[in-house]
């Protein structure tokens, strides 16, 4: 992914180069405003390899940077929530034949009891740091409310006669990382997109995705 501004479409082009020198066959570039999403067609006519556009919060900048050309969407479900805001997206990128990436993320989860809903709550106040890594019992769990949220977009995108997707399940922590991907694999047929979020910096960082990437 990139590190830059991608309203700056020279440094992103500049940093997308130097990636496919070292051997990237792939490029996410963050997309929170519209502005970014259009500037993505500018940068997708001077790079080689596959764009990916990642989705902040509205639909409308999905919308524009598959106007702008990229290769693939990836959507929150944690931040976009309205089921026919993202029918929309998923019709276009259905008739486009762009995959979309479901990236459920623990720092942007849902909140508890309330996957799908649209009305916005104080993470303090939503549940998630309330639940459990793992379950005991019958316990509910934050490997079953990441589950949980991937399967409800997963539906969403299922009902449209939508298949071209990859799924991924990030915590900052390696083990609830790794029971949500193992969980998910055994109930979706669709690749995953591995890795560690809010891994840290360099150093502590490399050896925290090291160890999740390898499990």
């Amino acid at each position: 992914m990139t590190k830059t501004d991608t309203r700056d479409v020279a440094s992103t082009v500049s940093q997308i180069k130097e990636l496919e020198e070292a051997g990237c066959e792939i490029i996410r570039c963050a997309v929170p405003d519209i502005e970014a999403a259009k500037a993505l067609a500018d940068i997708k006519k001077q790079i080689s390899i596959p764009l990916v556009a990642d989705i902040h919060f509205h639909y409308q900048i999905a919308l524009e940077a598959l106007r702008s050309g990229v290769d693939c969407l990836r959507l929150n479900p944690g931040n976009i929530r309205d089921s026919r805001k993202v029918q929309t997206i998923v019709r276009e990128t259905k008739a486009r034949g762009v995959p979309i990436r479901i990236g459920v993320n623990f720092g942007s989860l849902p909140p508890v009891g309330g996957i799908g809903t649209t009305r916005g709550q104080s993470r303090h106040k939503d549940g998630v740091n309330l639940l459990p890594k793992t379950a005991q019992k019958e316990e509910y769990s934050v490997v079953d409310h990441m589950v949980e949220t991937g399967l409800w977009e997963i539906g969403i995108l299922e009902d449209l006669d939508f298949d071209l997707i990859k799924i991924s399940l990030k915590a900052f922590d390696i083990d609830t990382t790794i029971k949500a991907y193992r969980r998910m694999a055994q109930l979706v047929p669709y690749p995953m997109h591995i890795g560690i979020t809010e891994a840290g910096t360099t150093k502590s960082g490399s050896i925290r995705s090291a160890i999740g990437l390898s499990l």
